[in-house]
């Protein structure tokens, strides 16, 4: 008998073995890429772009605003949707492997959420609170540094990013509470390919307009501190969380587009570094390799992604989105045009623990 373990880590070639079993037991199981089926938010600041923009068949009428594609947050969970694991959650895999999976020696759910974002109409002004103050809350959660990748920007889309210069809690609060918090906030004009990084304490609102991909902690801790004096059709306005989301700002002025740095890799440009992921724009020729050895999450924006064979997984297409466990070895990816466009990715990272990182330096 192979040792399931063995299978873990070798590669795609392990599975020939084993084809003739259509699933397989979190007993005995192995890692292969992981496919996931998109979680749909309808709000009603949504809109339709998700199918004329990435292809997606909306089954319900109305406003499409978010498309989780990679969570594991209670019981918001990614469901594999191909190969041997296909049906399992991403928090069974988790709690099965975390080492494995996300390259995480302790038990844990998944640390990040990747999602896109469709902005018909602009969000509320918000703010999400950092590690500290998110564990103190009942239950604890982590707290939400994200980062957005702009996909499409229409003409005069507006991101607001972080405070203006000099504005204080004193500044904030009145301009809150006199209707006016626009006169406040940072604001960014921007294009697709851009990208903002938005650390926890950060006043922000993603404007009219845009298609984001977004990656952030996995939490959903959020406090609104502003939503443009809108009511509902009974003339009532959504809950503002004033106190706090004031103490959970930080004060720390206008934030800036994010440079685009490059790497040992040419294909590859850094846009964003921090303890809690790397987010990289991926431009390929016909072939690429990932990294391998660490969890790694690849978003296809265009072109096309062919996976090894013997992984016997479907080709990935605009808007699909592939998760590379951690003890996968390094995969060479097959990067084709489509419809005349260039392939074009994004990838996320997840840096190892600290302690590994000084133990191996």
């Amino acid at each position: 008998m192979v040792n399931p373990r063995w299978l873990l880590s070798s590669g795609p070639m392990a599975i020939d073995s084993i084809t003739h079993i259509p699933r397989v037991s979190l007993e005995a199981f192995m890692f292969t890429p992981l496919i996931f089926k998109p979680l749909y938010r309808q709000y009603l600041w949504g809109g339709r772009r998700f199918q004329s923009l990435l292809g997606r068949e909306l089954e319900q009428p109305g406003p499409y605003a978010e498309s989780w594609e990679i969570v594991d947050h209670g019981s918001d969970q990614s469901i594999v949707r191909y190969g041997p694991l296909a049906g399992k959650s991403l928090g069974e895999l988790m709690r099965k492997d975390p080492q494995a999976l996300a390259g995480i020696s302790t038990p844990s759910t998944f640390p990040l959420l990747f999602k896109f974002l469709d902005a018909h109409k602009v969000l509320s002004v918000q703010v999400h609170p950092d590690d500290e103050s998110a564990s103190k809350r009942t239950p604890p959660d982590r707290g939400k540094t994200e980062a957005w990748y702009v996909v499409k920007a229409d003409p005069g889309s507006r991101i607001y990013a972080g405070l203006r210069d000099g504005i204080d809690e004193h500044s904030l609060r009145q301009a809150i509470t006199a209707g006016t918090c626009e006169e406040v906030l940072h604001v960014i004009e921007p294009k697709a390919g851009d990208c903002i990084f938005i650390p926890a304490g950060t006043v922000h609102a993603i404007g009219a307009g845009l298609v984001i991909a977004e990656i952030q902690q996995s939490s959903d801790i959020t406090y609104r501190l502003f939503d443009w004096n809108r009511v509902d059709k009974n003339n009532t306005p959504r809950a503002i969380h004033l106190e706090e989301g004031i103490e959970a700002t930080h004060f720390l002025g206008p934030v800036r587009l994010a440079p685009k740095n490059p790497t040992t890799d040419p294909a590859v440009l850094r846009l964003v570094e921090c303890s809690y992921f790397c987010f990289d724009e991926v431009l390929p020729d016909s072939a690429w390799m990932t990294a391998g050895n660490c969890c790694e999450i690849i978003a296809v924006l265009s072109g096309e992604l062919k996976l090894p064979s013997d992984w016997n997984l479907p080709t990935l297409q605009k808007g699909d989105c592939v998760l590379f466990p951690a003890e996968l070895r390094p995969q060479s990816l097959l990067c084709q045009p489509d419809n005349h466009e260039n392939p074009h990715l994004l990838r996320i990272t997840v840096p190892p623990p600290r302690e590994t990182v000084e133990k191996n330096a």
